[in-house]
Parts: structure tokens; sequence; C-alpha cells
């Protein structure tokens, strides 16, 4: 017997509960929104949103709508208890940005805790795509771009010393070839960096989360872009940290509001100890930080006494000459990080961070509790390919292809109506569709659409008519025409 249409549309939101593609706390269409967008009647949506309340999924929240209860993320990750929520707002004097108000600390705690689980959501639809349609949230290359036959001969080749990379633990800091490679690499970008400055990691994230671990205590303020990137977001949450917004612009991180916070907590604990910073191609809106900017943040970072960890994932998808902040300080208050995911094999998670002097044996105690070692036998594949300039070459290609995808992926955009707050650049897109897209990620998921709403970048998850596209996924005119679509139904 087939279902009725209530329970298919019940069926349909449990279904993307479930999956973590309508996380906890996320607010569902009003009854007449909902009616809309699914050609059914009011008492239809009535009906299902009983059905899911009965199922303990949702929540009637007077005068608000209809939410995801909290409670079923816990449920679905196997917690028995509520976890405690170890954000801690930032209070009223220290320095709000500039269309900010006062915000209640306990909203703003909520908001954060509903930001984990949003993030990954995300992850969960990248690595578990919803249907086989390009989709637009991916944070990666498509894997037709990233194939080759050199990794498979470097992988090879290194497999020849398999006994001598693999029968030890071997050095903590990852493989010494490659730590030689990675630091000729840098100091052709004037980093100033030495093998033994160099410390091998699980990709550019675990490098980050090393960082963090060692550098912060719970409860410790660390300043962090926005827009900015949710994972990262989330996982400072989870470490207990206080998180600090500081609003991203095309030359860089809004500096006022950053002497705002140092000014404010100076000589207290509550003084910011890190400033984390993607300062070429930033997630999502693809500026690069100005020398004139980098000159003063250091100034800043110097008279205040706070270190920057510099996120440049996105290395290989950027000109050469772009500067970085770690070749200007001379890794003195930088502590820099990358990796090869983007560009070479995201399943290889291999990445870098190279530090200054005085923090490389705390570094290095972080990782070994984390992960004794390193996998050494994809290390040294690495290292010959970087070193026998197939890495190089390929990333070559790579740039041509995404600069072509781009080019179709903005033209599309703009026939759409859709408008890009900042000039497009490198692998993402930040776009204002003039519509809350939150609510126009939850249509577009009707058209097998996983879309990045722009509230997933911001530290306190407000709402927002903004999305990040990725310009390789977005550049056929199907996923424009759904967007135009359902931008009609929200």
């Amino acid at each position: 017997m087939g279902r009725t249409r209530t329970e298919q549309l019940a069926a349909r939101f449990a279904s993307r509960i479930r999956d973590h593609l309508l996380p906890a706390g996320t607010r569902l269409p009003s009854v007449r929104q909902c009616a809309q967008q699914q050609g059914v009647s009011p008492s239809t949506v009535v009906s299902a949103y009983d059905q899911l309340q009965a199922q303990g999924l949702i929540e009637a929240r007077p005068h608000r709508g209809f939410f995801v209860r909290e409670v079923v993320a816990r449920r679905l990750q196997g917690e028995a208890h509520p976890a405690p929520v170890p954000f801690r707002a930032a209070p009223a004097d220290a320095a709000p940005g500039p269309a900010e108000g006062v915000r209640d600390e306990r909203s703003a705690a909520a908001a954060a805790m509903r930001n984990a689980p949003s993030a990954a959501s995300l992850m969960r639809g990248m690595f578990n795509p919803i249907s086989d349609k390009p989709q637009p949230a991916m944070g990666m290359l498509p894997s037709a771009w990233l194939q080759t036959d050199f990794l498979a001969a470097a992988v090879r080749k290194a497999a020849t010393q398999l006994h001598e990379v693999t029968a030890f633990y071997g050095d903590a800091r990852g493989d010494a070839q490659l730590r030689e490679v990675l630091a000729m690499r840098l100091q052709a970008t004037q980093v100033p960096a030495q093998a033994h400055q160099v410390i091998t990691t699980a990709g550019a994230t675990q490098a980050l989360d090393i960082i963090a671990r060692t550098l912060l205590r719970p409860g410790d303020s660390v300043m962090v872009e926005s827009p900015g990137w949710s994972v990262e977001f989330a996982r400072l949450q989870a470490l207990g940290l206080r998180m600090l917004p500081v609003p991203r612009g095309p030359e860089g991180p809004d500096l006022a509001v950053m002497a705002r916070y140092c000014e404010a907590h100076a000589g207290t604990p509550q003084a910011p100890r890190l400033f984390i910073s993607v300062s070429v191609l930033h997630n999502p809106t693809g500026y690069c930080l100005s020398p004139a900017s980098a000159h003063r943040l250091l100034q800043l970072a110097h008279a205040h006494d706070f270190y920057i960890a510099e996120d440049d994932t996105y290395q290989h998808l950027a000109p050469e000459h772009m500067l970085r902040l770690s070749a200007l300080d001379g890794l003195q208050r930088c502590i820099y990080v990358s990796g090869f995911s983007k560009i070479l094999a995201p399943g290889w998670r291999i990445g870098y961070l190279a530090a200054p002097e005085r923090w490389l044996e705390p570094l290095l105690d972080t990782k070994l509790l984390a992960s004794l070692t390193a996998p050494a036998l994809l290390e040294r594949a690495l290292a010959h390919c970087i070193e026998h300039g197939q890495l190089r070459r390929h990333a070559l290609r790579v740039q041509a292809q995404l600069d072509a995808a781009r080019s179709r992926s903005v033209r599309l955009a703009r026939q759409a109506g859709a408008r890009f707050v900042a000039e497009p650049a490198g692998l993402f897109g930040w776009v204002d569709t003039g519509v809350d897209t939150e609510r126009l990620a939850q249509v577009l998921l009707d058209d097998g659409y996983l879309l990045a709403a722009g509230a997933l970048f911001d530290p306190e998850r407000a709402p927002s008519t903004c999305m990040r596209i990725n310009f390789a996924s977005t550049q056929t005119p199907e996923f424009w025409r759904a967007y135009e679509r359902a931008r009609e139904r929200v």
C-alpha cells in the first residue's frame, strides 16, 4: 500500500533529521511556507509535523515555529546525557563588530551549540553526497581533477623502502626527507623555516588542532575571522574556548575590532591569546591579505602579545607571489599551517606546521599524545612528488581547470540574479542571494543539492542571505535553474 502525503512528508523530514542534513536547532518552514514549497495543503503539513513531534524529532516553540530538537542530536550520537556547552559569549565591553548589538549570553551559547552539529552536517553531506549531482557545498575539487599517474608511481617507489620507513615508529616530527623538502618550499615563499621547525600532521585540520591544544586552555580567548570556517568554529567550541569574532574584509581582518578586544582585556586572563587567519584565498570569501594590513596586524600582535595561526590550506590554488604573514613575521609570532588534501588526494591526510623555535617541543608533545607518529610511507612518497616537480605541474593544471570553471560559474550565477560579495577568486565564491539561505538550503534539498548556508560561516550562527559555492561544482546550468526555482519558493 502506498503512503499518504502526510506520511511521505513526515518521512522526508525524519530522514533528513536522522542524516543530520537538518541539524539540531534548525527551524523548519512555517506551515504555510512548507505547504507552498511541497505543493500540499496546510492540513497535510500540520499532520506531518504532528507525526514528527510524536516521534520526538521536532518541537513546537510558542510564537516561534517548529524546530529540530536538540535532544535528537545527542541521542543519535549515542550520548546518554546532555553535553555541557563550552562556549562563552563575549561580554558587551569586548568590542562587538560594527553592526552587532549586545547579545544575551544564553542565546549566544545556544547558537554556538547549534553550530557544532551544523558543521558536522555539512561534512557528512560532503563525505556522503545526498545525490549524484555536483554539490555546491563541496569543500574540495572534483575527484576527476585529482587523478594522476605519478602518485601511484611515488608510492611504489617508497614501498621499496617499506621496512625502513614502517618497521619503527620513526621520527615523531615526520619523515626527514619530506621535512627537508617542505622547508625548501617555504624558503622559496620567503618563510624562513628550517627542516627542524617543520612538524607533519594528519592534514591541516590536525595542525590547527595541535596549535589550539598547545597554546590555549579551556576558557581562553581566541580571535576568529567572520565569516570563517564552520568546522573550525565547532572544533574551538568543543575545546571550551571563548571565540571573539573579527569581521574579515577585502584587505584583511578588522584591526580596529581586534585592538578593542585586546585593550578591553589587557593584563587579564581574558586577553586574546591567538588569532586564526586564512591570509590567502580566504574561506569563504576568496579575499587575500594586503601588505599594509599584514604589517599592522603583526604590530598589533607584538603590542598585545598574541600569536597568529596562519592557515594556508589553499596555497596550491594561489599565485606564488601572494604575501604570507609568516614570511613578513619571520616565524616569530606566526605558526604556519598548510596541507595537500585540497590539491593532491583528500584521503592522504598529510599536512604540516612550521613554528617559532620556542613552541616546537610543546607542539610536538601535543602531536605525540594524539597520534604517536606519522604515515611515513605516504610522507616519503609525497616528498618524491615534490622533489621531482610533479606536484607543481599538477597544481598548474588544476589551476587552469579551476580558472575556466570559475568563469563559467560566475557567468551562470549572475544570470540567475546572484550577487558576488567578494571578487571571485580561488575555489569558493561568497554569494548574496537576497533571501535567508538556511531556508533556501532546505528547499534545495528537494532537488538533491546540499547548500552551504551563510549562517554556517558566522561564529554565532546569525541568519544570512549569503551562501558559499564551489566554483568547480556549480559550472553547469542545472544547479542555477534549481537555485532560481528554490529562491522563488522561499
